[in-house]
């Protein structure tokens, strides 16, 4: 190989990890970092969300974490090694870009600043929507929540909106 095409091959390369790190650093920390740990899967996303990590800061985690005997309600207790390994991977990959300033009230991702102004036209009545169920519920609108994807191009309406809010969907 000539020294001219090893330049370009390299610069080629270079430009591609760039842009890749660019890529990364676009999604703002939303979309769900490779490899998932299959515990968070059958674990987590049997009952909600498999929220991505970036949705809260490092701290939010460890609290979670620390509580899985009394998680939102429920026992989601783990055992040790499982609880280790999947706080390791959330504490590496939790947010800390500009969304994710501080922590939400209670640990929420529902009660953060930047969740509760996009979601601000959203009635109280349509979270009830038994297609719904919750604010938590990501998947309800977003098809492509369970890999951080939660752009607004891509919504569905949940089953039962009223006229009006199907209007207010829409604006």
């Amino acid at each position: 190989m000539s020294r001219t095409s090893r330049f370009s091959s390299l610069t080629l390369a270079s430009a591609i990890g760039l842009l890749s790190v660019g890529v990364a650093l676009a999604d703002g920390g939303r979309a769900m970092p490779q490899p998932v740990p299959p515990p968070y899967i059958q674990e987590c996303a049997s009952c909600h969300t498999a929220y991505p990590p970036g949705l809260l800061p490092a701290r939010s985690w460890q609290r979670i974490m620390a509580g899985l005997d009394r998680h939102y309600g429920t026992d989601a207790s783990l055992d040790a090694a499982t609880t280790q390994q999947l706080d390791a991977w959330l504490q590496a990959h939790a947010g800390t870009y500009k969304r994710v300033t501080s922590e939400p009230p209670d640990d929420r991702i529902t009660r953060l600043a930047w969740f509760e102004r996009k979601h601000r036209k959203i009635e109280s009545a349509v979270w009830a929507l038994p297609s719904v169920k919750s604010a938590a519920n990501c998947a309800a609108c977003h098809a492509g929540a369970d890999q951080g994807r939660f752009d607004d191009d891509n919504l569905r309406l949940p089953a039962g909106l009223t006229p009006p809010q199907r209007q207010t969907w829409q604006d």
